[in-house]
C-alpha cells in the first residue's frame, strides 16, 4: 500500500511547476529512502543530516562539473587545443576522485548510524528511486 502511495505521488510530481520540482523530488526521495531502509526515528535523526550534507556536496560538485564542461555543448571538442583537452581530462579525474571521496566519507559516517545491511539497502533504494523517476519522465515525454 505504501509503495502505491509513493508511486502515485511520483506521478503527481510530473504535474508540479518546475521551480517546485526539485524540492518535491527531494521530499519524495526522503520518504522513499526512509521507507525502504525502515529507519527508526532515532536512526532517521542521525541519518538525514549526514545524507543531506553528502547530497549538497554532490549537487555542488555536479554543478561545477557541468559549468566546467560547457565546451562540449557550446563549441565542441574540435575547437579546443591539445593542452586544453589535457586540462579537461585532469579535471574529469579530479571530479571523479572527489565523488569517490564524498561517497567513501558518507559510508564511513553511516557505519556509526546504520547497520551494514541498511547501508547496502541505501544504494539499492537510491538506484530504484532514480529508475522510477526516469520511468516517469520517459512516460511523460512519450505522451507529449
Amino acid at each position: 500500500m505504501k509503495r502505491i502511495v509513493i508511486l502515485l505521488v511520483l506521478i503527481g510530481v510530473t504535474a508540479v511547476a518546475q521551480e517546485d520540482r526539485h524540492e518535491k523530488i527531494k521530499a519524495l526521495k526522503r520518504a522513499y529512502i526512509t521507507e525502504e531502509l525502515e529507519l527508526t526515528t532515532a536512526e532517521a535523526e542521525k541519518f538525514w543530516p549526514i545524507y543531506n550534507s553528502y547530497e549538497e556536496k554532490m549537487h555542488t560538485l555536479k554543478q561545477s562539473e557541468r559549468n566546467e564542461f560547457r565546451v562540449f555543448k557550446n563549441d565542441g571538442i574540435e575547437v579546443i587545443s591539445e593542452s586544453e583537452a589535457n586540462t579537461l581530462i585532469e579535471k574529469i579525474n579530479e571530479f571523479h576522485t572527489k565523488e569517490y571521496q564524498y561517497r567513501t566519507a558518507l559510508l564511513q559516517e553511516l557505519k556509526n548510524v546504520l547497520s551494514a545491511k541498511k547501508i547496502l539497502r541505501l544504494k539499492k533504494a537510491e538506484d530504484d528511486f532514480k529508475r522510477q523517476l526516469l520511468k516517469q519522465y520517459r512516460q511523460r515525454k512519450g505522451k507529449e
